[in-house]
């Protein structure tokens, strides 16, 4: 399937996952609109400054996992509901990402995280 005919959650899934392994300005190269701007709370709202952020990241903790749990889409939003291991610090994390799209490419994102208990009582877990 070409990039024209992907769906937007797959886009956006494909997106996340190559940042999440490290291949950063790969993903940003694909699929972000130059115009692209961003609501992470801890990093200046452009584009380079994430992008310079997610790289860091990538580089300071190679051993992370991130499994997309489940994607929905409607009109220009796709919510990403995704498991990320950060075995460094032993922590699971249950992420949301909403990203914004126009004209195929991703312009607006929101992300917000939930460490995920180690004793929790819901024997149905976060996943």
């Amino acid at each position: 399937m070409s990039m024209g005919t992907r769906s937007k959650a797959a886009i956006a899934a494909d997106f996340l996952t190559l940042c999440a392994t490290g291949q950063v300005r790969t993903a940003y190269d694909l699929y972000v609109s130059e115009s692209f701007h961003h609501h992470n709370a801890y990093f200046p709202a452009d584009r380079e400054s994430l992008l310079l952020g997610m790289e860091q990241s990538a580089e300071s903790e190679p051993n992370r996992s991130f499994m997309v749990k489940q994607t929905i889409e409607s009109d220009d939003r796709v919510a990403v509901y995704s498991h990320l291991r950060r075995e460094r610090v032993d922590m699971d994390i249950a992420v949301v990402h909403i990203l914004r799209f126009e004209n195929g490419k991703i312009v607006e994102m929101w992300d917000i995280g939930q460490q995920v208990p180690k004793d929790s009582p819901n024997k149905l877990g976060m996943f």
